[in-house]
């Protein structure tokens, strides 16, 4: 440590930190524009000066010097630094009179008006009048995709979407043109970016150059009521803000979270929003003559009676949906059981994950957080890119510090930085419980981690896979008494919680592939499952969101909310119980899925014990205690692992295939979102031209 004054404060800070950061711990505000903490330090907006005693006779840009760098007073004294001296106070208004030269007066018709660092500076340290006579600059708008709209004459070069897309994205498409007046930011040919994460740069853009299109003239922030809530889009469980606007949400940002998105969201998380409002199912449905007609909810629930009661219950099951809250899942379970079915399933894909093998068998054990620590990670049938955006950046930061070895077994891909390709299939996987040059490296790692992705374990012989697996990470020393290395990287916000309330089949009960064959159910609820085909004959319940495939398929629709329209509990792909709070109100008649349900148990003569969401919660935290426990990731015994390692089985020679096939279409908001729609097909367009 070293000591530092800082406006008459003497604190004592790393001497690694810049003067900035040492001036932050002294709890002095620094105004700047092109530093940021997560991104590289370029120094170029001038606007952190600061006054350093005994350092060169001008104002320093406290971001590009380390305490380090200052040199002691003549008797030893600690180095003295002044962040509001008539020097520093001049300095900034003259940079900031640079910055407003040839900045256009547009403040109300901007969509960062509100929001804007260079409003906030300029009440500062702004003036009044302009020395500036001649001619503005003017800069032409860019084509950068369909997510972010350009203003390019606002930008003031700060650089940080420039050092975002090359640094954390990993797609270096964005860049600096030109020289002195004339230099411009730009992406290459002016194309659209391709990275899933390209919206984070209009939240990092100080000024109004990058602002959300889809957004763009549609409220003021002032306007808006802003509800922290859950990112149900992947597994990760981003923590995001949803900004409401009456009974409509008007947009999504991401909240900081370290150890779980930093403060990084994926672009599907980010713009999904319009999904939210179209295609919406608001009121009860049932399908007479083969078309689907109105109907009130004692008209639907006396109709789902009438079949339940004529139907064996063994032939009465659930499938559950990737976007369900943890407490519904459990209401569907217990409704099941009463009706004495234990046919339920929360695997649609079919995936080959029992919590019967223990909890350490299927959740991302060593943290996203904790890839920070790895310094060898084999990916087994993932492509973190596609299905977790914001941990394929983590994955990228490590990589970046030169003391990560990346292998990856499954399809080729861009994953955004360098890496082993080991093969394709389940044989590959196999060759590193022996000697190779990867195997090696992974028993040399202090920190191994074996990452298990959907593409692995959705096939006919995943549980075969899963073991292999397991028994790579034990042979490799990924599992040691500080650490366990051994993760599986989910795809559906929805899996881990439901696994861990037990929605799998139980004894006699069907799974998913059972429940959808030919003649396998006499009645199948949907809870909001659209990934599945149900074989005819069944009667199809569907409790969703959106007019997808599975409303379709159904006989009766029973209409729920969506994730920004309910409270509720969701676990992440690390075990990780997190809650969502509800930020607006279901359309229409449709309702919370637990009310549904707990409204039809009634009518089915099965009441669930249970009148509010409080006391369902209550229910919860009494069967499973670890949901009472938010932010925490409840410790998994890794001796499961071992066990894992045991079952064996034979597996297929078959390659890995993608668990995604489109990235921006995985689920029925998503489907339902223009905005999602032309990212799609942009992206299906440039691999066209790619593959000419």
């Amino acid at each position: 440590m070293a000591k530092i004054v800082v406006d008459g404060t003497e604190i004592d800070v790393p001497a690694e930190y810049t003067l900035l950061q040492a001036c932050e711990a002294a709890g002095v505000e620094i105004p700047r524009f092109c530093f940021h903490e997560r991104l590289s330090i370029a120094g170029n907006c001038r606007m952190c000066l600061v006054e350093v005693k005994g350092g060169p006779p001008k104002p320093t840009a406290s971001c590009a010097m380390a305490v380090k760098d200052l040199r002691p007073g003549p008797n030893g004294e600690p180095p003295v630094v002044l962040t509001k001296s008539p020097m520093v106070k001049k300095a900034r208004e003259g940079v900031m009179e640079f910055l407003l030269i040839n900045h256009p007066l547009d403040c109300p018709i901007c969509d960062q008006g509100g929001e804007c660092d260079l409003q906030d500076q300029a009440m500062a340290y702004g003036v009044d009048t302009s020395r500036f006579a001649e001619n503005k600059r003017a800069v032409e708008d860019k084509y950068i995709g369909p997510l972010i709209r350009t203003s390019m004459t606002r930008c003031i070069h700060c650089t940080r979407c420039v050092r975002f897309t090359t640094e954390v994205a990993g797609v270096a498409e964005m860049g600096a043109i030109g020289r002195g007046e004339d230099s411009e930011i730009t992406t290459y040919l002016e194309k659209a970016l391709t990275s899933e994460m390209q919206g984070n740069v209009a939240d990092l853009c100080p000024v109004g150059a990058l602002t959300h299109k889809p957004y763009a003239f549609h409220a003021r922030p002032w306007e808006l009521i802003k509800t922290e809530s859950i990112d149900v889009m992947d597994a990760v469980g981003s923590n995001i803000r949803v900004d409401t606007r009456g009974r409509e949400v008007m947009r999504i940002l991401p909240r900081i979270n370290d150890a779980v998105n930093e403060e990084w969201i994926s672009d599907k998380s980010r713009y999904v929003w319009d999904g939210l409002k179209t295609q919406r199912l608001d009121r009860p449905y049932v399908r007479k003559d083969g078309r689907f007609v109105p109907a009130s909810w004692n008209e639907a629930f006396a109709l789902i009676a009438e079949k339940v009661r004529a139907a064996n219950p063994k032939r009465v099951g659930a499938i559950v949906g990737d976007l369900a809250s943890t407490e519904e899942v459990f209401a569907m379970k217990t409704l099941l059981g009463k009706l004495g079915s234990s046919s339920i399933d929360c695997r649609q894909d079919s995936a080959a994950l029992d919590p019967a093998l223990g909890r350490a068998t299927y959740i991302f054990n060593p943290s996203i957080s904790g890839i920070e620590e790895a310094d060898a990670i084999l990916l087994v049938g993932a492509d973190p890119r596609h299905e977790a955006s914001v941990v394929n950046a983590r994955i990228r930061k490590r990589w970046r510090t030169g003391e990560l070895r990346v292998g990856l077994i499954g399809p080729q891909v861009d994953l955004t930085y360098s890496y082993d390709y080991l093969g394709a299939g389940p044989e590959s996987l196999a060759a590193l419980t022996g000697q190779g040059s990867f195997a090696d490296a992974l028993r040399q790692a202090e920190r191994p981690m074996v990452i298990v992705g959907q593409g692995a374990l959705t096939r006919a012989d995943g549980e075969a896979v899963l073991s292999l697996a397991a028994q790579v990470a034990v042979a490799t020393g990924a599992i040691k008494e500080d650490w366990n290395g051994f993760a599986v990287l989910h795809t559906a916000a929805a899996r881990v919680g439901a696994l861990d309330v037990g929605a799998v089949p139980g004894k006699d009960g069907l799974n998913v592939k059972a429940m959808t064959a030919p003649n396998g159910l006499d009645v199948a609820f949907l809870m909001g499952a659209d990934e599945v085909d149900v074989a005819p004959g069944a009667f199809v319940v569907y409790l969703g969101t959106h007019g997808d495939r599975g409303a379709h398929r159904a006989d009766v629709i029973l209409p729920g909310a969506a994730y920004t329209e309910k409270s509720g509990l969701y676990v992440n792909t690390e075990g990780r119980v997190q809650f969502a709070n509800r930020a607006a109100f279901p359309p229409g008649e449709a309702r919370e899925d637990w009310a549904v349900l707990r409204a039809l148990s009634e009518v089915l003569g099965q009441t669930l014990p249970f009148d509010n969401l409080a006391g369902l919660r209550a229910a919860l935290v009494t069967a499973h205690p670890h949901f009472a426990r938010i932010d925490v990731i409840e410790p998994a015994d890794a001796a499961a692992i071992e066990a894992l390692a045991q079952v064996g089985g034979k597996t297929d020679s078959a390659p890995f295939a993608p668990a995604i096939e489109d990235f921006f279409l995985t689920n029925p908001i998503a489907r339902a979102s223009a905005v999602m729609a032309e990212c799609s097909s942009l992206r299906s367009s440039a691999a066209a031209e790619a593959a000419e």
